[in-house]
Parts: structure tokens; sequence; C-alpha cells
């Protein structure tokens, strides 16, 4: 086609075979769309193509992928409010019958697989690398490590006695999301398969759940109702998860980063499977750092919530990254 069709907050450019949908930086557009700035869907990975009445003399043209095709959507898993949907074309009214024109190319364009999940992302995933700021700790993903670091003011106390954490994602089977904008949001990590242990003696990822279901692995993700068979501590206790609150991960920073990773953790799914991830500390951290974590230990030890050898054990760890 090689046409374009500018909108409110975005501009499709159609191509032979994809729709390269550029999305506008502005005050009025929502910062998830401001930060994907651009997402070219092939015409592979369409299921439908719809054409709406808007708000206040408009109308919405609205592609969707096919399930399992755009790793952004997949890690969303339903939560993305509709004006931070990158697949709505929102147009004047008065520009409807181009709009219908444009729907039923793009219908045309609908291959016999349309109606199928797809097998693999079609739609290329937010690139690393990348980090956002969540309520109890920092989310860093260099494109083969996801590392979280814990914020004193914020982190649990089973989270500061497991230290921070360091994962590769060839140890995972997939992510969980919660919105921010919901209560109890977070981002958690699911390991491909491990033993069950207590998360209160801290430990690697893979000793705070049993072993992934063979379903959940084939999907490379996992979200809110995941099977009976993973054992999830609560995110706050869970040195696998980030909490998001007010102010903190918000969907713009967090959602591109879930879906970075999780496109990371799908591309190696046909991997043979590795160990259970072990806790990675850091290098050799800013001593003032190191003294700020003692004095906080200090305070849990005090407080009853650490024994006297976990103090010990761990006061000794921390220096030993002096």
């Amino acid at each position: 086609m090689g046409d374009v069709l500018a909108g409110i907050h975005a501009t499709w450019e159609f191509d032979a075979d994809s729709v390269l949908i550029r999305l506008e930086r502005g005050i009025r557009t929502p910062k998830l769309l401001q930060s994907l700035r651009e997402r070219r869907i092939p015409h592979a990975a369409l299921s439908s193509v719809t054409l709406t009445p808007g708000k206040r003399d408009t109308v919405v043209l609205r592609v969707v992928p096919r399930p399992g095709a755009d790793p952004l959507l997949e890690a969303a898993a339903g939560q993305l409010k509709e004006g931070c949907d990158p697949y709505r074309l929102v147009l004047p009214a008065d520009r409807e019958l181009l709009a219908e024109y444009y729907a039923d190319e793009l219908r045309s364009c609908l291959g016999p697989a349309s109606d199928e999940p797809a097998d693999r992302f079609l739609v290329a995933a937010p690139e690393a690398p990348m980090q956002f700021k969540a309520y109890d700790g920092r989310a860093a993903f260099d494109g083969e490590r996801i590392s979280f670091r814990w914020f004193w003011t914020g982190a649990s106390s089973a989270k500061w006695k497991a230290g921070d954490q360091t994962y590769r994602v060839s140890e995972l089977a997939g992510i969980e999301w919660r919105s921010p904008e919901g209560l109890d949001g977070y981002l958690r990590l699911v390991p491909r398969a491990a033993v069950p242990a207590d998360h209160r003696t801290g430990g690697s990822l893979g000793d705070l759940h049993r072993p992934v279901s063979p379903g959940l692995e084939a999907a490379g993700i996992a979200v809110d109702g995941a099977p009976a068979t993973v054992n999830r501590a609560p995110a706050d206790q869970d040195p696998a998860a980030v909490l998001f609150g007010l102010g903190y991960g918000p969907v713009h920073e967090s959602l591109p980063f879930a879906a970075a990773v999780l496109e990371s953790v799908r591309s190696t799914q046909s991997a043979p499977a590795v160990p259970a991830p072990v806790l990675v500390n850091a290098g050799r951290r800013d001593p003032a750092d190191i003294a700020e974590r003692i004095h906080h230990l200090g305070e849990l030890h005090q407080a009853g919530l650490v024994t006297d050898d976990e103090y010990s054990a761990k006061k000794a760890q921390l220096l030993a990254e002096l």
C-alpha cells in the first residue's frame, strides 16, 4: 500500500507486508506510547481489524494482534487501558470513509492463520539495556541478566536477608506483571524448575518456587492465576519480585521492561534446561553503601527479625564485598 494515515497521537504507514505505527511525543500522548515510539506489526501477526465510533466525533481504526504475537501485550495480559493501546488510531469522524478503505485493505491481508495463536513473537520487543525504579528496589536488564537492587526504605527484611539478586534469562520460564495502576502491582520472575524451600531463609530464585508446569514453560509466561504447581511467596517477600506503588514502577517503564525480558525468555525456550539460578552478588560496592546495609541489618537483628547466626553470616557477606 505505501500510504500514510495520520491520526491523534499516532501515524500509520502501510507497507506491503506490515504496518509501521509511529507514536507521537507530546503532552497529551500517554507516556507508554511515547516510550514505545513505534511498533511495526507484520500482516502475519494480525488477527482482526475493526473500525468503530469513538468519542467526540471521532472514529477508531484498530488492529488486533494474534495471541502470542506481541510480547508487550502478552506481558500486559489484558491490563492495558484503552488509551494506552498502541494499536488504536483515533481519527476525526470526517475521515471515516478513508479509514474504512484502509480497514478493508488490511482485512484483505489477513492470512489463514489469523484466528490461531502465534507460535512465536512476530512483533519486536523493546530493546535492552533498560532499568526502572520500583517501590522496594531498582530493576535492570542488560539483555542477558535481570538484577534487583533493594532500597533500604522499601524492601522487606526477607529481601534484605536474601541480598541483591541477579538472574540469567536462560534460567527463567517467564514473568508476571501486575499493573502499578492497581493495588499490589509487581514484576515477578518465574524459574524454569527448582526445589521448594522456605523463603524466609533467603537463597536463590530457584529456592522460592516449585517446578513450573510444562504448559507454563512452553508458553514462556506466567500471569495472575498461574498454575497451582507454582508455590509463590507474597511479592513483598519474594526476592524474585519487585513491588510497584504510587510513583514507582510506572506502566511506561515497567511494562516495556517486562516485555523485553519475556521476549528474551521465549527465545531461550528451545535451549536445554539449566540448573536453578543461584544468588549472584554485585561486585565491590561503595563502603558507605555497605555500612548502611550493615546498620539496617543490625536494626533487624535487634528487632528479633534476624537470628544471631543469620546476622553474623550476612554481616560477613557484606564485609566481603568491600
